[in-house]
């Protein structure tokens, strides 16, 4: 027979700051199964596969990582263009993961925001061939959406900017310059 537990008093400190309560405070990208990925599209078709992308970023090793990371670009950035309506989605997941000191690929992550802080190559289409802003899927709007998700999320960037890593503060620092223009 099992007897009840008795209370026993916490052995923890409580003198330190707790973190915020919440998953997301203990578990990396734990919003993944918000989004409707295989409703939506990237580069490829169906987005269904860039959570298993995401998570290779985080939880893999340097090479993984960045395979991961470079087939996420094909998929929502190529060639400096947002390529579909993924690219918004996953932007603060990006965001998330360029935080998390044990990602192998911070810099390139940052990189990728910059691009994606960038890209008007669709608005510069459109301005030649308005033709292109009544099509059904309209790529302006990923762009802008996109370039919308990362300026949201640019209170990270002093924290980012003060890391040790000289190269994450230089990404940083050039994302940061395409923000405030």
């Amino acid at each position: 027979m099992r007897t009840a537990p008795t209370h026993q008093p916490s052995t923890q400190r409580t003198d330190r700051a707790t973190p915020p309560t919440g998953v997301a405070a203990t578990t990396p990208l734990s919003a993944l199964e918000r989004v409707p990925w295989s409703e939506i599209k990237d580069s490829t078709g169906s987005a269904a596969d860039i959570p298993l992308l995401l998570a290779g970023v985080a939880c893999g090793d340097a090479v993984t990582a960045r395979a991961a990371l470079e087939e996420l670009r094909r998929r929502i950035c190529q060639y400096g263009f947002v390529v579909e309506q993924a690219t918004a989605a996953t932007v603060p997941f990006l965001w998330e993961l360029a935080q998390l000191p044990r990602v192998t690929c911070r810099p390139q992550i940052i990189q990728l925001l910059k691009n994606i802080a960038d890209a008007r190559q669709w608005e510069s289409v459109a301005a030649v061939y308005p033709k292109v802003l009544s099509r059904r899927e309209n790529p302006v709007v990923w762009e802008r959406r996109a370039r919308q998700a990362v300026r949201a999320r640019s209170g990270v960037l002093p924290t980012l900017l003060a890391d040790r890593d000289q190269d994450i503060a230089r990404a940083t620092t050039e994302l940061a310059d395409a923000l405030a223009e």
